[in-house]
């Protein structure tokens, strides 16, 4: 019987059973696999695996002395948070460099650590014109509607953090709770 894209509970087989007959695993068994995607992604394993990886290892993670600018932002609906220091070149135009703390689930911690990655370099303009699909396409997964605001939380960090420094923005934290095009509205 082919189990459902909604069915997360574990397969066990003979082998990672203690009793056969009796098909429950053991705990906390590594013979466990899963019948589906977990964490609201779609996609490869290999691409789950690098979310996984980062994390677990998150990248950039960490506090810069005397940042350009720092902006923090949640997820209320996830209990995500991200801060993150920002350096700008002495044009104000690029990142130089970029750093990121918070807590949360893996899809948010793991969205804060590649995008820190991209970070480095890159032209505010940029920046500020990345989207939703930019960050579905950086983490190389379908999201769930259910997921979105995690994995764009580190995004709209970044980008408040450039409009509040610039002036343009007069916002104490981010809440991906606000109205937010980039979410679809049957997620808000």
């Amino acid at each position: 019987m082919a189990k459902s894209v909604t069915d997360f509970r574990p397969t066990v087989s003979a082998a990672t059973s203690p009793d056969p007959a009796a098909g429950t695993p053991e705990p906390f068994s590594a013979g466990l696999t899963y019948c589906s995607s977990t964490m609201g992604l779609g996609g490869s394993d290999m691409y789950r695996q690098q979310i996984l990886d980062h994390y677990k290892s998150p990248r950039n993670y960490g506090e810069i002395e005397d940042p350009t600018f720092t902006h923090v932002g949640e997820n209320p609906m996830c209990g995500d948070t991200i801060e993150m220091d920002v350096v700008l070149d002495d044009e104000q135009e690029h990142i130089e460099r970029v750093a990121f703390r918070g807590d949360g689930c893996a899809i948010s911690q793991a969205s804060a650590s590649m995008l820190s990655e991209r970070l480095h370099g890159m032209a505010l303009e940029t920046l500020e014109s990345m989207d939703r699909d930019d960050i579905v396409d950086m983490l190389g997964v379908d999201i769930s509607p259910m997921r979105i605001k995690c994995a764009v939380l580190a995004e709209k960090v970044a980008q408040d953090g450039i409009e509040i420094y610039f002036g343009e923005k007069d916002l104490d934290m981010t809440k991906t709770e606000d109205d937010d095009a980039d979410v679809p509205d049957d997620v808000q």
